[in-house]
Order: structure tokens, then C-alpha cells, then sequence
């Protein structure tokens, strides 16, 4: 029987990152190279590897990952089961969270990388691009979207989330926990998450970025009005606990939210924001009266790079709201 065809798209990052003379290791290994070190992939799946880019991980921008899911399509549309990207782990969770909102086709992606280098004792890339093929070569991962394969683990790119600077098993996925994880080469689902969220781009659409302001104790909110000034089409607004903001705020929210949408999120990265249980001049019942919007079960990161894919589109401030309050009515 002929093996999948699995396509492989290199971004750099730790996975990539070998001493090159300099100060410390940086993204040198191609795409091609990353596959050639891991022999056991050739009984997995047919692989043509690619490098799409070659940085660290906070070098990539929205413009690189919308053109990464046109690829990726193509792939698909040629035939390939899936895909899998390699890069830095710093992003990875935003990367997975794009790619899930813009490739539309049940063929899985997986999103990987590494903790440690190749330099060092024990790295983790080798292992986990052979994971993330199995994942994207076997049937049970279809239809699941995007997903990051780490450490043995399968998490759904709506969900995961980066939590230690250094340690390998730094993916977790609040409140559910993994949908399934590597065995023996074989991949086990055991959780679907519900529905799908897509956004279709249309073509030559211009970039339309969102600003993410975290509030903390004492924050007087003197950066907001920079926020318009500088051009911006949106803010999330990472608030206190269930969605709470110092009440010299408020104002300055309120007039953003009649410009622009304006998206309450909370800096918690537990749960959703509240909508009804506080009254006082800065809670969640006060903001959203105020006209900001419900992220829903979203936290920040990912609910600025919802905002920002939605306005690409030409979304409407109504359709941007109705949008988000989606995520709440699976």
C-alpha cells in the first residue's frame, strides 16, 4: 500500500537552531534536513519538506501565516493527508490558532517544535516531527483542524497554550486537556472539540492589526488614546479577573468602542468573561454596556488574532460581535 503524503513547511526556530559561531544557536537546519534526521519517518508517510521561512519564532507576522494556509490548501488540494509546520515554540499557539481559523479542509495540520536544541542532551525535535507526522498520517485526526503535537501530547489550537520558558512538557490545554496523545507511533483521539470557526479572506486583503493592552493593578490607562493614533483598527483589552477594569478607565474605553471594536477578554487564561454578576463602574456589566465586546472563552492572544483575520475579512462591527459571541453557542 502506497504511504500518505505528508507535507512539511520548516518556519525555523529551536527545532531548526544549531551553533553557527555566534553568541548562541540560532534557525539553520532546511526543512529538508529536519526530515533526513529523523529515518523512521519514511516508514511513516511519503514527506516533501519545505523551507517557508527560516526565523525565530517572533519574527513571523500575519501576513507570513496567511500565506503559509494558502500553501497548505494547495498541498491538500494535490493530494497530501495534512500538513506539518516546524518552528520556534514562543508562537506556536498563535500560529495554530491562524492556521486553524484559515485552512478549511478536514485534512489535518500540526504545528511542532522543539524545547531544546539539537545541541543539547536530549532534544525533543526529532521526536516530536515524528509524532506530528504520525498524527497528520493516520485517519483519526482528520476533521480536528489544527493541532500542536508536543512532547507526545495532541492539543486542539484552540485551546493550548505555552505555559514554562523551558520546560518540555509546556503545552497544556485549559480547561480540557489534550484530545489525544501519541502511543507506541500511534495516535489516540479521545476528545472532538465542537464545531469549527472559519474565516475566508478574500483576495489581496490588507492588514488590519489589533492592539492587545493587559490591564494591571494600578493601570491609569494613559496608553490607550495612542491606540487610534497610531492606527490601529481594534483592541483587546486583557482586564482583571472576570472581566474588570480601574474605573479611570472606563471612559476612554467607551469612546474607543464607538470607533473601533473593542473586545473584553480577561488576563485570568482560565474561563470566560463574566457578563452579569458585577455592577460597579469598571466590571464586566459596566463595559459591555459601555459597548465593548465578549471574548468569549477566548483569551487574549488568540482573541486579538480572531479580531484581526475577522476585519481582514470586511466584517462589520455587528458581524465582529456576533462572531465571538459564536464561540458560546456550540
Amino acid at each position: 500500500m502506497a504511504l500518505p503524503r505528508v507535507a512539511v513547511f520548516s518556519l525555523g526556530g529551536t527545532i531548526s537552531s544549531t551553533d553557527s559561531g555566534g553568541k548562541g544557536v540560532e534557525p539553520t537546519l532546511t526543512g529538508e534536513a529536519l526530515v533526513s534526521d529523523v529515518p523512521e519517518i519514511a516508514d511513516v508517510a511519503e514527506v516533501s519538506a519545505a523551507s517557508f521561512r527560516q526565523a525565530a519564532s517572533g519574527e513571523l507576522t500575519v501576513d507570513d501565516l496567511v500565506e503559509l494556509a494558502s500553501e497548505i490548501e494547495d498541498r491538500i488540494d494535490e493530494g497530501a493527508s495534512g500538513a506539518v509546520v516546524t518552528q520556534g515554540t514562543d508562537t506556536i499557539e498563535e500560529t495554530s490558532f491562524i492556521l486553524d481559523l484559515l485552512v478549511d479542509r478536514d485534512a489535518p495540520v500540526v504545528v511542532t517544535g522543539a524545547m531544546r536544541n539539537p545541541t543539547l542532551p536530549g532534544a525533543d525535535g526529532p521526536a516530536n516531527l515524528l509524532a506530528s507526522i504520525q498524527v497528520v498520517a493516520s485517519e483519526v485526526a482528520r476533521g480536528l483542524g489544527a493541532m500542536v503535537v508536543l512532547n507526545d501530547e495532541i492539543h486542539a489550537a484552540r485551546f493550548v497554550s505555552k505555559t514554562h520558558t523551558s520546560n518540555p512538557a509546556t503545552f497544556r490545554s485549559d480547561p480540557v486537556g489534550p484530545v489525544g496523545w501519541v502511543s507506541e507511533g500511534v495516535p489516540r483521539v479521545l476528545l472532538r472539540p465542537v464545531g469549527r470557526h472559519k474565516i475566508a479572506l478574500p483576495e489581496n486583503a490588507q492588514d488590519r492589526p489589533v492592539a492587545l493592552h493587559t490591564v494591571t493593578l494600578g493601570d491609569d490607562g494613559r496608553l490607550l488614546p495612542a491606540i487610534e493614533e497610531r492606527g490601529y483598527a481594534g483592541l483587546v483589552i486583557e482586564a482583571l479577573g472576570g472581566g474588570h477594569v480601574p474605573s479611570v478607565m472606563v471612559e476612554t474605553l467607551e469612546d474607543l468602542a464607538g470607533k473601533m471594536p473593542v473586545v473584553l477578554a480577561s488576563r485570568t487564561g482560565g474561563g470566560e468573561v463574566l457578563r452579569e454578576t458585577y455592577g460597579f463602574v469598571g466590571s464586566e456589566t459596566d463595559l459591555l454596556e459601555r459597548g465593548l465586546i465578549h471574548a468569549g472563552p477566548l483569551n487574549g492572544l488568540k482573541a486579538r488574532l480572531f479580531l484581526a483575520l475577522l476585519l481582514r475579512s470586511g466584517a462589520t462591527m455587528e458581524e465582529v460581535e456576533g462572531s465571538f459571541g459564536s464561540w458560546l453557542e456550540e
